[in-house]
Parts: structure tokens; C-alpha cells; sequence
């Protein structure tokens, strides 16, 4: 690997992990405003005496919950937002060659690459037992009762 490809690896890893922060703040705060406006509606619109709007507001909820607990993006909005800061922080490390970057040009930059791609790896392992939490979680909770609706939040 030359020097350019693993700065370019990194720059592709700071924009990567940025974006797709971005994403999933939005997707999260879209998704509790829904449920937010949603859930405040059901009460207002139960004085109409009209059982169908509040209960398909109340769908709603459900809906917007469980497309929140599928996709985990509060989850993954603060990981990737961890992960982009702290690329971010080895890049300015190793641009001002202090901590340990306060070596010779081509020993900085190995090291450069090995902490980039520890730090990747890590994110990697953490989402992969993020999906193994999310898949376990229903299995556990139907062993409980088979016919209980999932928490809004899982602890």
C-alpha cells in the first residue's frame, strides 16, 4: 500500500462514517417526531367519538416505533459519530506527528494504517453484535409470552 491509498482510505472512512451519521440522526429524529406528534394526537382526536382516527393514529405510533427498533438509528447515528471523531483524531494525530505519531515519516504512516483499520474493525464488530442483540431480542422476549408486543426501547 502506498502512502496515498491509505490517506485516501481514511479520508474514504471519515466521509463513509460521516454520512452515514448524518443519515441515521435524521432518520431517528424523523422518526421520534412522528411518534412524538403521533402519540399527543390520540387523546385529541378521541373526543370526536370516532374510534378510527385515534386507533390508526395509534398504528401510527406502533409503526414509527418499530421501524425505530428495527433500524436502530440512534444506535448507529452515536457509533458512526464515535468512529468518524475518532478517525478524525488519528488524522490530526499523525498530521501534527505528536502522541504517537512523533516518528519518522514511514513509521508515523504505518501506524496511521494499523490504527485506521483497528478502529474500522472494531465499528465492524460492534455492528455485527448490534444485529446478533437485535435478532436475540425478539427470540428472548417470545419466550416469555408469546403474545406481547415489544418495548418502544429495548434497555
Amino acid at each position: 500500500m502506498n502512502m496515498d491509498s491509505g490517506y485516501e482510505r481514511l479520508e474514504d472512512q471519515i466521509a463513509w462514517y460521516d454520512r452515514k451519521s448524518l443519515w441515521h440522526q435524521r432518520q431517528f429524529k424523523m422518526l421520534s417526531m412522528i411518534t412524538l406528534v403521533a402519540a399527543a394526537l390520540v387523546p385529541l382526536t378521541s373526543i370526536f367519538g370516532n374510534a378510527f382516527i385515534p386507533g390508526s393514529i395509534g398504528a401510527i405510533v406502533v409503526i414509527a416505533e418499530g421501524v425505530q427498533r428495527l433500524y436502530q438509528h440512534n444506535r448507529y447515528w452515536v457509533q458512526y459519530r464515535q468512529t468518524c471523531e475518532r478517525l478524525r483524531h488519528e488524522k490530526f494525530l499523525y498530521m501534527a506527528r505528536t502522541g504517537s505519531y512523533n516518528l519518522s515519516e514511514a513509521k508515523a504512516f504505518r501506524l496511521l494504517v494499523e490504527n485506521v483499520e483497528a478502529l474500522v474493525s472494531d465499528d465492524n464488530a460492534a455492528w455485527m453484535q448490534g444485529r446478533r442483540e437485535s435478532e436475540q431480542r425478539p427470540r428472548e422476549q417470545g419466550d416469555d409470552n408469546e403474545t406481547a408486543v415489544p418495548a418502544a426501547h429495548a434497555p
